[in-house]
């Protein structure tokens, strides 16, 4: 399928990743030179939403990235924990095999999932001491328990647990859901720290960063032809190939 940046997108649907047997959706770019640079990239709370995503996931594969999006649930016994390691330990494991770089790669989550990918950064055991290349985290809470460690990111900051990595941050100016001040604040603490961060506030709301308009009548994010939106998208997407070292990170 063809991009709005007119690159050729290679889908793969419905991949089991683990014994959950939960599923996940890959995104590449057809011909790109491989071992291409890779995201893993976590939706929010709304249970089993990787479909949400695809706008956005679309967009940065057509920057020259493998995406791969799982499906996890937020109202599982242990909040979703399990699913989303396995799902990181798939990437770890199979990307090489997908087109991907299976061991150097960007992980990155929106909403509930901003606050699982850095959680993995700042608490390496959870994946066999592993850190990510970089962590972007869009539209999320840094104060509240991260989904894949049971800990508060900022908490967490506080007493020296460092990500090491750089981490970048996009949070809509208008979200009215997650208020973009809790990525100010991730930010300035990190920044205080001493450590690599960036910070876009495009205007947009918590469902238009990700290329998407919330739907009352279905309870989800649907891609959306939204001028505002659509432009944040393409920002996200410029930021997730720029942390992954994507030849096309300049064209959002």
């Amino acid at each position: 399928m063809t991009s709005d940046t007119g690159a050729t997108v290679e889908t793969v649907r419905g991949l089991i990743y683990g014994p959950s047997g939960k599923q996940l959706d890959l995104y590449r770019p057809e011909g790109a030179a491989r071992p291409a640079p890779a995201v893993l990239l976590w939706h929010g709370i709304g249970p089993d939403e990787r479909d949400v995503l695809e706008p956005l996931a679309r967009t940065a594969a057509a920057r020259g990235l493998l995406v791969l999006v799982p499906d996890w649930r937020s109202d599982a016994t242990d909040g979703g924990r399990a699913q989303l390691l396995e799902s990181l330990a798939f990437a770890r494991r199979e990307a090489g095999g997908l087109g991907g770089d299976g061991e150097s790669f960007v992980l990155a989550g929106w909403s509930a999932g901003a606050g699982a990918a850095l959680g993995v950064a700042q608490r390496p055991e959870v994946a066999e001491e592993w850190r990510p290349r970089a962590v972007v985290g869009v539209a999320g809470r840094y104060d509240v328990p991260a989904r894949t460690t049971g800990a508060a990111p900022l908490a967490d900051l506080a007493a020296g647990r460092d990500p090491v990595v750089p981490v970048h941050l996009v949070h809509g100016s208008r979200d009215p859901i997650v208020a973009p001040r809790y990525s100010r604040d991730l930010a300035d603490a990190l920044r205080a720290a001493g450590r690599p961060v960036t910070l876009q506030e495009p205007d947009t709301d918590h469902a238009g960063v990700i290329m998407t308009a919330y739907d009352p009548t279905t309870d989800r994010c649907v891609p959306t032809s939204d001028g505002a939106a659509v432009a944040a998208g393409r920002l996200v997407a410029g930021v997730l190939a720029a942390a992954g070292g994507a030849t096309g990170a300049a064209h959002s």
